[in-house]
């Protein structure tokens, strides 16, 4: 909760709308290594909305909080990136039927690649990027993983020590969280051991395998830049 007595802060003309700060942390460490433009500020639910995140719960109070964000005086551009989590197309769809609800249209039935910006006269501009690379099922965690060098040879140890306790049924995350629990152990073993995700990519701890980075930047770059172009140099 604000202070009392002070006023929140104006809203950014610019926004992306993220499930938590996980996902914020990492955007930002990907921002600062391509060197985007600071023109848009990372927006996670509220405080008292973002504790109900690890219940499930964030991604249906981010979509809820939409129509609200759209309708925030002087708000120019609107991008959200949320997980695909274990059925990318129902999370497509439960994506579209919001904006259709706030007004817009021409929405394809799937997302694309490349992630999906669209104009509409008298709407905010708009952009949406499912974790990890909109054609997968999957999370932030997923797409992370993939900054991990396919030539590190803590990864191997990993994947093992998580398909043993899997195997032996002595797991305690489900299925959909195995990117989360990889990702977190190979950074339990590094010099820092338990590095935020974020962290490690400022490092260079993470970010051999730019292809999946660079893919997303370029998407950010499209919605919040459109008429320049990102040197990735």
């Amino acid at each position: 909760m604000l202070p009392k007595g002070r006023k929140p802060p104006k809203p950014k003309p610019q926004q992306l709308l993220v499930e938590g700060k996980n996902d914020r942390h990492v955007i930002w460490a990907l921002c600062q290594k391509y060197q985007l433009p600071k023109v848009f500020s990372v927006e996670v639910p509220s405080e008292e909305e973002n504790s109900l995140e690890n219940d499930g719960q964030g991604i249906e109070l981010l979509l809820k909080g939409i129509p609200d964000r759209l309708r925030q005086e002087n708000l120019q551009t609107l991008g959200i990136v949320v997980d695909a989590d274990l059925d990318l197309s129902a999370r497509w769809q439960s994506v579209s039927d919001r904006l259709k609800s706030c007004g817009y249209t021409q929405i394809p039935s799937s997302p694309p690649a490349d992630g999906w910006v669209y104009e509409q006269s008298e709407l905010p501009r708009i952009g949406v990027w499912l974790m990890p690379d909109n054609q997968l099922s999957g999370m932030l965690e997923d797409f992370v993983a993939r900054l991990m060098s396919p030539d590190d040879n803590l990864r191997p140890k990993a994947d093992t020590i998580l398909e043993e306790i899997e195997r032996e049924q002595l797991n305690r995350y489900t299925s959909v969280h195995h990117a989360k629990a990889l990702i977190h152990t190979w950074l339990a073993w590094q010099k820092k051991p338990g590095m935020p995700m974020g962290q490690a990519i400022t490092a260079q701890v993470l970010g051999d395998d730019e292809t999946i980075a660079l893919a997303f930047v370029k998407w950010l770059d499209r919605l919040f830049n459109p008429n320049a172009n990102l040197s990735t140099s």
